[in-house]
């Protein structure tokens, strides 16, 4: 199934009442034929499966099992954003039903197109091996993708009401806060508090509103086949909102390599991102001002705000592979980078005063 995205069968645990799900297709979309189902196993929160109705392709989301952060995993959200958001921005895939029944499958859930595109996570592919500096072009096409999104008006696409960016990093400063009181350990709880407070204390004004996506990364993107060049798709919109738009560019510069990284305080990037050619973190950041006319001058803070978002969200996802709410074996080591990501937020907030 490689042409479907590194589908591959649905993890033990992970099954739903596909019956069920094949009757509602049916009821609700016309869809008829036999129902098949495998998983994409990348994601590793909300649970993504890639569906077959006879010949047709679709894509189910849902969210994944066991107790929730309030917000989080928000398949109405999402929907909101992929029925409307395509009409000024290709790159999001089109939404073709929300189901809020869970007696369907046990949750709420979403059923969008399915669009085929290059994914890449630690290794460029072997297609664009004579593509003259592919990783470069790869790196500059997914600024430029979110440049895009960060110029988008919320009223062009009717999303005016999706958020509430009146006063929107002060709440994702507290809500952060308090969801990482609700997991928080030990070893990570000193560094973790300290730059809460710094993020409270030194909020940088938003120079615009627009729709964030609050997940952008090079993961989240799908790239023409032939060239990398130019980002085709951009995935997982459960978190998209309103706000200040270098809250997304600081998340993409988290999980972006950089040269000047140590192996004790780094961006949490795929292994294998770092020998790809791509642009420094710098080259970004200077990229990303060039397209939208923003200041990247207050950068750092959204770096740090992303390192210490991260480090909650591995937390959370941990905590509820402890509590036999998740069987994605993955999810065991997600606590292993925390101090570090916590002690590089910090760095930042320190060096960048």
């Amino acid at each position: 199934m490689s042409r479907f995205g590194e589908a591959v069968a649905v993890r033990d645990g992970e099954d739903l009442d596909w019956d069920r799900l094949a009757q509602y297709l049916s009821d609700q979309l016309g869809l008829t034929g036999e129902l098949t189902v495998a998983q994409f196993p990348n994601g590793a929160a909300n649970l993504t499966y890639l569906l077959h109705v006879g010949d047709r392709p679709l894509v189910f989301r849902r969210p994944p099992f066991g107790v929730l952060a309030p917000g989080a995993h928000d398949m109405s959200r999402e929907y909101r954003v992929l029925s409307r958001l395509g009409r000024v921005y290709d790159r999001a895939p089109r939404a073709l039903a929300f189901c809020d029944d869970a007696s369907v499958v046990g949750s709420p859930f979403l059923i969008s197109e399915y669009r085929t595109g290059q994914m890449v996570w630690s290794e460029l592919p072997d297609r664009w091996a004579a593509i003259p500096d592919a990783g470069r072009r790869l790196g500059f096409a997914t600024v430029d993708a979110l440049a895009d999104l960060s110029l988008v008006e919320p009223a062009s696409c009717d999303l005016t009401e999706l958020g509430r960016p009146d006063g929107f990093l002060r709440r994702q400063v507290d809500g952060w806060t308090a969801r990482w009181q609700r997991v928080a350990t030990d070893d990570a709880d000193e560094a973790m508090t300290a730059v809460s407070e710094l993020l409270a204390r030194r909020r940088p004004e938003p120079q615009r509103v627009s729709v964030l996506h609050n997940d952008f990364k090079i993961d989240n993107c799908q790239f023409e086949f032939d060239d990398p060049s130019r980002v085709s798709s951009v995935f997982d919109w459960d978190m998209a909102t309103l706000g200040d738009p270098l809250v997304d560019l600081g998340i993409l510069l988290n999980y972006w390599p950089d040269p000047t990284d140590r192996a004790d305080d780094r961006a949490l990037a795929y292994a294998g991102l770092e020998t790809m050619g791509l642009p420094t973190r710098a080259e970004i950041a200077q990229c990303y001002a060039q397209r939208t006319g923003l200041s990247v001058a207050t950068l750092g803070w959204y770096e740090a705000f992303a390192s210490w978002k991260t480090a909650t969200v591995r937390e959370q996802l941990h905590h509820r592979y402890l509590r036999g709410e998740s069987t994605d074996v993955r999810m065991a080591q997600l606590h292993d980078n925390v101090v570090m990501l916590a002690r590089r937020a910090l760095r930042i907030l320190e060096e960048t005063g």
